[in-house]
């Protein structure tokens, strides 16, 4: 019977099983080989006693070179010292493919290599159980996401991702061949979940890929990213924000539920936040950042360092609000009573931004008047701007980095850790 790893326990002792995997490690001690079994969910130590098995078998299995694929078929027994408490003494030991030898990366982590050197080797990198267990927990993340939205009533959707404009203006669009055309990768949803608002969905959902040609290289960004995206009529941004919030402590909850193993190969803890998370106004914000020492004028981006300083002062995950109208995109709601600040916000953890919302512009002809006043034309956004005249409802949203969640859930020192094949200005393949 084949069997994870994972799922021997006492009751098998004196059982035969059968067991797939990779060859961690071979230790030879002359009469006895030992024989490190490694597949996804964990070890196992496959015991060879030169007296008490196949002379052929035990050559082959002194022999055989780390990382080679093997099946083993064997009886469980108590062993204390061994892995997970037991070992495996096999009556056959099958090499289905051997590999070839040196390695080009150490997959025992005995050897540290530099992130570079992993994500050029990113098949053997991802061998490793502390790697393997990012991506076990970034799995539960996206099932809890699912979970959480569809108890709250929310349609999943796949909007394009070859579009003929930009969705927020700006030259940070990859351009591509498209037939007799030139089309561009999407840099967001955003304007087609606003126009699932007038056709009347109320409340959707999309994860999927977003594309963006900046020209960062810096530990948190990506020019290919994974984005939770959400949009919700008959709200405004402080409605969206409980979504988010949620969310995330939502999230965090079934990390600790269900990865407890997979937080220990990283060695992690998870941190379950409080909700309602702080609000920090754009003001008090530049506030903080000029009392300690950054010069900052009222309408900017918060820099990297000012973020940091802000960061000095709040704990956890927290909301910057209000952010200035000019600074934020097209779409966002300038408050009625000054229209100066809008009604957006940014998701925190620390310095680095997790997701950006903001209540929309429901009413064409402001809609209009904001695309003009950023410099943009209006008749680049005609199949946009048409949903808005045949009855669009209040409706507000946000988008979440899902790579940027994993990198702050558990504390990566780079967001590439949290991709199985990054995407930056330098790298291209694998």
């Amino acid at each position: 019977m084949r069997k994870f790893t994972s799922d021997i326990d006492e009751k098998d002792f004196g059982k035969e099983i059968v067991l797939y995997g990779w060859v961690h490690e071979v230790r030879d001690l002359g009469g006895l080989v030992f024989v490190i079994l490694r597949d996804r969910e964990g070890f196992a130590q496959i015991t060879l006693p030169k007296k008490a098995v196949d002379r052929e078998m035990f050559r082959r299995a002194r022999k055989v070179r780390r990382e080679s694929v093997i099946r083993v078929k064997g009886v469980v027994k108590a062993e204390e010292k061994a892995p997970n408490g037991f070992e495996i003494i096999p009556s056959e030991f099958e090499i289905l493919n051997e590999a070839d030898a040196p390695l080009p990366l150490e997959v025992t982590e005995k050897v540290p290599a530099e992130l570079d050197t992993r994500l050029d080797n990113r098949f053997m990198d991802l061998r490793k159980p502390r790697i393997q267990a990012i991506f076990r927990i970034r799995h539960v993340m996206l099932q809890s996401i699912r979970e959480f939205f569809d108890r709250h009533g929310f349609i999943e959707v796949n909007t394009p991702k070859i579009v003929s404009t930009a969705t927020e203006g700006g030259t940070e669009l990859f351009p591509i061949t498209y037939f007799e055309r030139e089309a561009f990768l999407n840099q967001s949803p955003q304007l087609y979940k606003q126009t699932l608002m007038a056709a009347g969905f109320e409340r959707v959902l999309e994860i999927g890929p977003i594309f963006r040609a900046e020209e960062h290289n810096t530990i948190r960004h990506l020019n290919e990213a994974v984005s939770i995206d959400i949009e919700v009529s008959f709200t405004d941004h402080e409605g969206v924000m409980s979504y988010l919030e949620e969310l995330v402590r939502y999230i965090h909850e079934k990390v600790n539920e269900r990865c407890g193993r997979y937080l220990e190969w990283i060695g992690a803890k998870v941190e379950i936040p409080d909700t309602p998370f702080t609000r920090l106004s754009y003001d008090e914000a530049v506030e903080i950042a000029k009392r300690k020492g950054e010069e900052i004028n009222w309408g900017d981006d918060l820099s990297t360092s000012a973020l940091k300083f802000i960061a000095e002062e709040m704990d956890g995950y927290y909301f910057i609000v209000d952010w200035p109208t000019e600074s934020k995109p097209f779409y966002a709601m300038p408050h009625e009573n000054d229209p100066e600040i809008s009604k957006t916000f940014d998701l925190m953890n620390g310095w680095l931004e997790i997701a950006s919302g903001a209540q929309r512009i429901h009413i064409h002809d402001l809609l209009v008047k904001r695309i003009s006043e950023q410099g943009l034309n209006p008749d680049s956004f005609g199949f946009y701007l048409e949903a808005f005249r045949y009855g669009m409802p209040p409706h507000a949203g946000w988008g979440m980095g899902l790579d940027r969640l994993v990198m702050a859930a558990l504390n990566l020192p780079n967001i590439r850790e949290a991709v199985l094949f990054p995407r930056d200005r330098q790298r291209l393949v694998p």
